[in-house]
């Protein structure tokens, strides 16, 4: 098959010939969920973690899937079409063409499987505060939706001030997350991270951030990224990533000392498991 291709509704197309109504609700009111995977020397990292979130985040808007195993098949079968070698695999499922009212259509799933080369992340990043709350008691609060408008306004705010992250709070001022990271810091020499009672997302790399470092789950200000000693940023691509700025203004340690030793400690995880 020539040029890219993508799993569409349990077969591989070229992507050129992938055909999505556009009735789909996906497209009509961002009702669906998505993961996004990293690849790396051509194999999905932790794709077991991720495929359990897309059930869950599914789950939360009651959606049905295809089984996670001809998930993983799929997931295999655009590695194999694409050669994608170093990049990102992203899943999505949205519940389908329908009508143009809110009403969930009745006509089932629709699900896309692609992948893509991707360039490294920078050494570091310095990121933004914004002043759009997350609502941590909102439906749709810890779910991977596909409605992601809110973080393309913030992303662009960021990029516009020459930053690589937007950072939220929640309705409580309590630091949440990015746009489509989970955040550390160190403050008082403990490694922290925000609980997912904020409202941020479970992500899989926070996950296994907590489990192979010392960090612990505490409810911050927002303000206490501004004052921390050193932080940086987790995410499915980005894995560890060093914060340098905090609105406009340079944190003490990029990387520091827990910075490092988290970024050590998933390289070793990475080596000994890519799917842990």
């Amino acid at each position: 098959m020539e040029g890219p291709a993508v799993w569409l509704n349990g077969e591989i197309v070229p992507e050129s010939a992938a055909c999505i109504s556009p009735r789909d609700h996906g497209l009509l009111v961002g009702d669906g969920v998505f993961e996004s995977v990293r690849v790396t020397a051509g194999q999905a990292f932790a794709v077991g973690r991720h495929l359990a979130r897309l059930a869950r985040s599914a789950g939360a808007l009651g959606l049905e899937l295809p089984p996670a195993g001809e998930l993983r098949q799929a997931v295999s079968a655009v590695l194999a079409a694409t050669g994608v070698v170093e990049g990102r695999l992203r899943i999505t499922a949205t519940s389908g063409p329908g009508g143009f009212s809110s009403a969930r259509p009745p006509a089932g799933t629709t699900v896309v499987v692609a992948a893509e080369e991707a360039a490294p992340w920078s050494p570091h990043v310095a990121v933004i505060t914004v002043p759009w709350p997350r609502n941590e008691r909102g439906a749709t609060a810890g779910v991977k939706t596909i409605s992601y408008a809110e973080n393309v306004l913030a992303l662009q705010r960021a990029h516009a001030a020459g930053a690589g992250e937007a950072i939220f709070a929640n309705t409580r001022g309590e630091l949440c997350e990015g746009t489509g990271t989970n955040v550390f810091l160190v403050l008082g020499g403990r490694l922290l991270t925000p609980p997912l009672s904020v409202g941020c997302l479970a992500g899989v790399t926070r996950d296994l951030t907590l489990e192979i470092t010392d960090a612990t789950e505490e409810t911050v200000p927002l303000g206490a990224l501004a004052e921390a000693s050193e932080a940086f940023l987790t995410s499915t691509t980005r894995n560890v990533h060093p914060i340098s700025a905090v609105d406009g203004v340079p944190l003490p340690a990029c990387p520091g000392p827990a910075t490092r030793a988290a970024r050590r400690a998933f390289k070793e995880l990475e080596a000994e498991n890519l799917d842990p």
